[in-house]
């Protein structure tokens, strides 16, 4: 039976690797619709080969440059654009599985659409459930759709708890969840020359090839502590029932500890496409493209504990967590407007938890009961946000 795929966000890393992934299973997938921001060659590339039935882009410009190069290459795709087009592909009655590859807080519209229609969801999208987890997984109950994680960390864990695991870590027999980071490309770097570090070497992750944003957060590890708050909505397991373990290697993607003294974790070259081919065919397995691990040449495996003093937007994380709410969502907010900042040269890169601690400071937390609640406070964060780095930079 062929699956029918939504894939938002098709132009980003988890886009490309989820096409490479389809394009070795022809029989088994049809890509429905391709939604991506603005990479419009990429894009336009994607449409030829998949032929999907939709694109979406970011505004009507982009979608009218888009929809005349694929007429004009008899491309029968339809072209629609904005964030409403988003939602309804995540929708729509022919599609069966969502992709939800859409960096920030962009993806979460559309990746709740998905939830609210029942679909089996893909999950590459840690905003969905760090700033709206209890909103979002009241969807997933209410209208039955399923969620399978693509983070190779959450990924793991799931492979590696029990196949019939419900949320009760007791009634599982689980003692804690030890989420693996690489420590990023300054595990090792003098704490006084991180205030000088440029952009490019935040987003020079030592084993991952990722988006800029999702770079400098490992950098930072903030990446880790939204997976963190992002794995106790998940699976229902307190924060501290969460460690985070630094691995350098990124062979061991996470693990799960049981109250026997058992650990079981799964290992893996680190390549996207295994999580995601790992995903699309569940329960079953396919091949996803990459090479088996060779254990021989990997020699050995080395773990750390985190350096809260060099990380400490891992320490944030689980603030945010423990103070429940909107938290989550302010430290969301917050990081995304101070990395943006880092980018754009208006603060250095150790001034970025410097911003967010401000801001969590400052936001008021409160209940998130919808969407609404979930953007008000999103959105009050981001004023925050850019209040406390434009102070900072007229002193």
């Amino acid at each position: 039976m062929v699956q029918n795929l939504t894939i938002l966000g098709s132009t980003g890393s988890i886009g490309v690797s989820t096409l490479d992934v389809i394009r070795q299973h022809p029989r088994r997938y049809q890509v429905v619709a391709l939604c991506a921001h603005s990479q419009l060659d990429r894009l336009f590339d994607q449409c030829l080969e998949f032929r999907p039935r939709y694109a979406v882009v970011k505004n009507a410009v982009l979608a009218s440059e888009l929809r005349m190069r694929l007429q004009a290459a008899e491309c029968p795709t339809s072209v629609e654009s904005g964030p409403d087009a988003l939602v309804r592909m995540a929708g729509l009655p022919e599609v069966d599985t969502v992709m939800a590859a859409i960096v920030g807080a962009a993806g979460l519209p559309p990746t709740l659409a998905a939830a609210v229609a029942g679909k089996k969801i893909l999950l590459a999208n840690k905003e969905a459930l760090v700033m709206a987890g209890p909103v979002f997984m009241r969807a997933v109950r209410e209208y039955g759709a399923t969620l399978l994680p693509i983070d190779s960390e959450h990924n793991a864990i799931f492979q590696s708890l029990p196949q019939d695991y419900a949320g009760d870590l007791c009634k599982s027999g689980v003692q804690n969840l030890l989420l693996t980071a690489s420590g990023g490309p300054f595990r090792n770097t003098p704490l006084e020359a991180l205030e000088n570090v440029s952009p490019e070497q935040a987003c020079a992750h030592p084993n991952w090839v990722m988006g800029r944003k999702i770079s400098v957060d490992s950098a930072t590890m903030m990446n880790k502590g939204l997976e963190m708050i992002e794995a106790h909505w998940l699976f229902n397991v307190p924060a501290e029932k969460i460690q985070v373990v630094v691995h350098p290697q990124s062979v061991v993607h996470s693990l799960v500890q049981y109250v026997d003294g058992s650990v079981i974790a799964e290992l893996g070259n680190p390549d996207m496409r295994t999580p995601i081919a790992h995903a699309l065919a569940y329960p079953e397995r396919i091949p996803s493209g990459v090479d088996p691990l060779d254990l021989f040449k990997v020699a050995s495996l080395h773990f750390e504990r985190p350096d809260f003093d060099r990380f400490p937007c891992l320490q944030l994380a689980y603030r945010a967590l423990k103070e429940g709410n909107s938290s989550p969502a302010t430290l969301n907010a917050a990081n995304e407007i101070a990395v943006q900042a880092f980018f754009d040269g208006r603060i250095g890169f150790t001034a970025i938890s410097r911003v967010i601690a401000l801001v969590m400071d400052r936001a008021p937390a409160t209940k998130l009961v919808s969407l609404t609640d979930v953007l008000a406070a999103d959105a009050e964060a981001r004023r925050i946000a850019e209040s406390v780095i434009e102070q900072a930079n007229n002193r």
